[in-house]
Formats: C-alpha cells, structure tokens, sequence
C-alpha cells in the first residue's frame, strides 16, 4: 500500500507519530477510495491515545499555513492544509443506551474501534508506524467486499443498527452512490429495525436523503427505502404514489415507479439537487387528485396546482430550505404540465409567451423536467414526443429573441398606473395591471412602453 501514501503528508504523519511513541492509522473512506479508484481529500487518522497531540505536533511541523481546531470535548482534532482535511481521532469503544444513537464512549484499541465502523468497507485501516508503514489491516473481509459490490457490516447487523439507526440509511446511501448491493442479512435486519430510525434527527435523515437524491441512479436508494419500510415513515407522502389501482378493466400506471424513472431521467442529464427533488415532487399531489370518470378513466385533474401547495409543508416536515429552493421546487411542480400541453397541442404564441413569462430564467429546467416525464414504453410515442419539444424549444427561443419575456416586468408599473388615473391602491389598479400583462402576453400589444399607455389610456376609459 506504500504507493497510496506517497504525498508527503503522510511521512510526516508517520515522524510525528513516532517521536511521540504512538500507533497510527489511516483509517475509513480514505482506504476504502484507494480500492475504489477514487481520489479523496479526506483523510482520517485513528491513534492509540494521544490523538490530539498528534493533531498539534502535525500542525506545528506544517507551519502557518496549516488551521488547527480541537475539540476536546469529543477527543478529536483536525488539521486543514491546502485542499486536505487531516481528521485527528483516539482509538474508541462504543456502547449504546436503547433511546439514543449518542454512544458512551472509552479509550479503546484498534481492533475496538474498527469493530466500531458501521460496515467492513469502512473498517480498513493502514498502519503508519515505522514497524507497520503502508500494511492494510482488514480484519473483516472488505476489500473482498469492495470487490464483489457488497454492504456488509462488521459485527451482527442487527446490533449495529439497532445502536446507531441513521447507519440504516448510510447502508441505503452508499448502496445507491456505488451501486453496491446490501448483504441479504443486513436487509433483513434494516427492515426489522425500521421504526428505530425515528429516534434520529430530522436533519440527519434528510442529509443522508440529499446524498441519494444525489447519487448517479437515484432509484437505487428509493427502492431500498421503500422495501425495507423505512421510506413509509421518512417521507409517507412519496410510498402514497405507491400501487395500481383498477375499475372497468381500466388501470393507471403505478406513479411511484413512474417517479423514480423521471428522477433516474433527470439524475442522467442534471446534478441540480432542487431539480431533482422537483422530479419526486412533480406528481406528489396524484394521490389526492385521483378520481374515476366513466368516459375518461383515471383523472388526476389538479395534481400540479395541488402539488405545489404541498411543497412548502413537505419541505418543513424535511427540513429542507424554506427559501428559493423550495419556490425553484414549487415552481417547477406547478409548471410541468405547461410545456407537456404545448408539445401535445398546436404552439401559439400567447401560450408559449405565458410559459415564458411565468417560468422565467428556470425556462430550461422546466424543459428538462418534461422531457424527463416522458417514460412511455412506446418508441414511437418517445420520439414524437421529442420533436414536438425540440419545437416548442425553438419557438421558446424565437419569441424570448422578439419579446424579451424572461423575468419580464410590465413597462408600467402599478405606482404609474395610480398617478396617471389618480388612483389610490385598490383592484382597479390590479385590474388594469393584469389587463395589461395579458396585452402583451397575448400578442395584441408589443411589449413596450408607448404601446403599454396607449393601452392603459383606452382601458380606462372603458
């Protein structure tokens, strides 16, 4: 393993280490990247005792232009110097009450401490002492994990998930970012301790979720959070989505599968997390919307209106940003039909004028959305789908060109309108506005400013 430690940092961690006469040890993501192929800035050093003096002999020896912080409350230290994160840890044994995932922690051994780490691939660790310099201690088989794509935990699962349930989650993340599978055992016992997860914080959970949301095949993590249980209690407003239903010999398709494949969709084309959560969240209103009509089978009429006003409680409930975020969010969900109806219709311009101005600088996301919902079967279908977007595109383009409708504002503004008519704040005033804004979206006026009070001046008058 030498050549994995050729920066020099990890020589001087390995002088530092012996003029104080401690064992030490290159421990978790930063071994388990090495067989991974990944390049990691992170790295966790584990010492037996004397870890925060390591910390600071690291730090003097670098020089200024290395940060210290200790945090003697928790034993630990960290070192940043250029883009490395040098995390400064005493090796620990770990023991749990059951109402808590906070450990009681004591001074422990390294073999105390990797039986620690939630899974074997987290576990390895490389020896930095002059006797053991660049030798891989992998007491628990993870490498031949790494290898053969498997989440497997060091000690008895069901322990190690009882003891620390936000682990449950990490089991499902990482399965999803590497496209691991998690051990059949491991499974059986995440779905048997599911209802511990709800002694973890809100914050944490949703952090965990960001990461799958995030990870390259989104679905994977979704998937294993609905079959273990866990997705029922985290976010039960998604496993609603869940299920077919029948009348007539008439079935709708099961939307949670529908979902996951837009948000696998757009996972292929954006890294955007917000446009990602607005792909779970398009369709999230379809189970409160969805009725059976004898002509037309099953109708969802609203879900977009209605979806967008769930957004803000979801994201409460989440803890998710209440800021532009969540109105990014909310907006997409509100809008993703728009486009769909314009591809499916013949294009006018006031239609495609009001999608412009009512999508604003987040016109190309909301494109990206609606291609992304198309998950037809039917090639035929997918391709004319395609091209009916590559010309609503197109004449989205022509008319931003002409129009210049991209987070448009009236030519004249309300505080205008009341000094020209002499008018106090009342609904004449929005009247006359939105009478306006209409004008102009729907071709009968150019968007400017003569045309806009000639306008308003016969408007007046009616």
């Amino acid at each position: 393993m030498d050549k994995h430690l050729s920066h020099p940092i990890f020589n001087l961690l390995a002088e530092c280490a012996d003029k104080l006469g401690v064992d030490a040890y290159v421990i978790g993501g930063f071994v388990r990247d090495i067989f991974l192929g990944r390049e990691s800035k992170d790295i966790d050093i584990v010492t037996i005792g004397k870890g925060i003096e390591l910390a600071e002999l690291v730090h003097q020896r670098l020089g200024s232009e290395a940060h210290l912080s200790v945090f003697k409350t928790f034993g630990t230290a960290q070192v940043k110097i250029d883009d490395l994160e040098i995390e400064f840890v005493g090796a620990r044994k770990e023991s749990y009450n059951r109402e808590s995932r906070k450990p009681i922690v004591e001074d422990g051994t390294l073999s105390d401490d990797q039986n620690r780490r939630d899974f074997t691939i987290n576990a390895l660790a490389i020896g930095l002492s002059k006797t053991n310099f660049g030798q891989l201690l992998d007491p628990f088989g993870g490498v031949k994990d790494i290898e053969n794509k498997v989440i497997r935990t060091p000690l008895q699962p069901d322990i190690t998930y009882s003891d620390d349930p936000l682990r449950m989650m990490r089991a499902i993340r990482f399965s999803s970012q590497l496209g691991f599978k998690i051990d059949a055992e491991s499974f059986d016992a995440i779905s048997k301790n599911k209802e511990r997860i709800k002694i973890v914080s809100k914050e944490r959970i949703t952090d965990e979720l960001n990461k799958i949301v995030l990870s390259p095949i989104p679905s994977i993590g979704f998937k294993l959070l609905s079959d273990t249980g866990i997705l029922e209690i985290i976010f039960p407003e998604m496993m609603k989505l869940h299920g077919v239903e029948t009348q007539q010999g008439k079935s709708h398709k099961d939307n949670f599968y529908h979902t996951l494949e837009v948000l696998d969709n757009v996972a292929a084309k954006s890294t955007n997390l917000w446009l990602r959560w607005a792909a779970i969240l398009h369709d999230i209103a379809k189970p409160a919307t969805k009725r059976f009509e004898a002509d037309h089978g099953w109708t969802f009429h609203g879900h977009e209106d209605k979806g967008a006003r769930m957004v803000p409680k979801i994201f409460e409930a989440l803890r998710l940003p209440l800021n532009e975020k969540m109105k990014y969010v909310q907006k997409l969900v509100l809008l993703h039909l728009r486009p769909i109806v314009l591809a499916k219709t013949e294009i006018t311009d006031s239609a495609v004028r009001r999608v412009l101005f009512e999508a604003g600088d987040d016109i190309e996301d909301l494109m990206a959305l609606c291609e992304a919902d198309i998950t037809t079967k039917n090639p035929f279908k997918v391709k004319r789908y395609l091209q009916n977007f590559e010309l609503v595109r197109q004449r989205l383009k022509e008319l931003e060109e002409k129009d210049k409708l991209r987070n448009w504002q009236p030519p004249v503004s309300g505080e205008e309108i009341m000094s020209l008519f002499n008018l106090p704040p009342s609904r004449k005033v929005g009247d006359l506005k939105n009478a306006l804004k209409d004008a102009i979206l729907d071709g009968i006026i150019a968007n400017d400013r003569e045309q806009a009070l000639r306008f308003l001046q016969d408007k007046a008058k009616e």
